[in-house]
């Protein structure tokens, strides 16, 4: 027996729908491949679809130039629109790294790795450039140091989706060397231009490599520096090991974790208890 989906249900959809394709758009990806049933089936809809207006719609004798765009915004419009520019510029950035050969890293890529997360997000973490997996799939720290990021962050009391995750370099290196200063300081600008955009309260530098790029210091000794607070423009930075470096020495989770502590101090909360 076929139900039929009520409007609540199709407008809850298509919210969903919409927020997906949304989220495709600011990983850089320009088209989604759509098959012939779900075409058929969106048409047959569409002409099944009630005439009248929809509850949450305008009302039918208001003006409505673009209904498409009419959703109900209400209770916080000047932070709604805040958010929607953010995203875009983090899409316009997505796709200039797409395009960008400033650089040899591009030569051997499959894909960018622009980062992603929270427009709005109180931390955001840099880390040094893609691994494997993260070129494979166009994303930040999905593989073992990912995993173990993950980790923390949810220790913290936070999701991935509250906070913002990018790296130095947008293109992984070969074999997964040590990005060169001349490649970190051509991929410097999009990360100086995503801070921008993002304005987190405070940021957390994975590594050696992540504190050097983003400060263009070469003289900097993640062992010495790695919890003393530092300050880009304005933002509080705190330096500490980069995930990959716990794997192979697991009791340096220690001093991350104080270090992790130190950044909720800052902003006013503290680490959940476990239950």
């Amino acid at each position: 027996m076929t139900t039929t989906a009520s409007p609540t249900d199709l407008a809850r959809a298509l919210r969903a729908l919409r927020k997906h394709l949304e989220y495709l758009k600011e990983e850089g990806v320009t088209e989604v491949e759509v098959s012939r049933a779900t075409l058929t089936a969106l048409k047959l809809r569409a002409k099944a679809a009630p005439t009248r207006p929809a509850p949450r719609m305008m009302p039918a004798a208001a003006p409505a130039p673009r209904p498409a765009t009419a959703q109900p915004a209400a209770p916080q419009p000047a932070k709604a629109a805040t958010g929607d520019a953010v995203s875009a510029g983090l899409a316009a950035i997505a796709r200039e790294v797409a395009a960008c050969r400033a650089c040899r890293l591009c030569e051997k890529r499959t894909n960018v790795v622009p980062g992603q997360g929270n427009p709005h997000p109180e931390i955001m973490f840099i880390g040094e450039g893609p691994g494997a997996d993260e070129d494979e799939q166009g994303l930040a720290f999905v593989g073992r140091a990912g995993q173990l990021l993950t980790s923390i962050i949810n220790a913290m009391g936070f999701s991935r989706d509250e906070v913002f995750i990018g790296n130095v370099v947008k293109c992984r290196p070969p074999d997964n060397r040590t990005p060169a200063p001349d490649e970190m300081a051509a991929c410097l600008p999009y990360l100086a231009r995503q801070i921008d955009l993002l304005k987190p309260k405070l940021i957390v530098a994975l590594g050696a490599t992540a504190v050097k790029g983003l400060f263009n210091d070469e003289k900097i000794a993640i062992t010495k520096q790695r919890g003393n607070w530092m300050n880009y423009r304005g933002i509080d930075v705190m330096p500490t090991f980069h995930p990959a470096y716990l794997l192979r020495n697991p009791p340096a989770k220690r001093e991350v974790w104080m270090d992790m502590k130190t950044v909720l101090a800052k902003l006013g909360r503290q680490a959940p208890t476990k239950g």
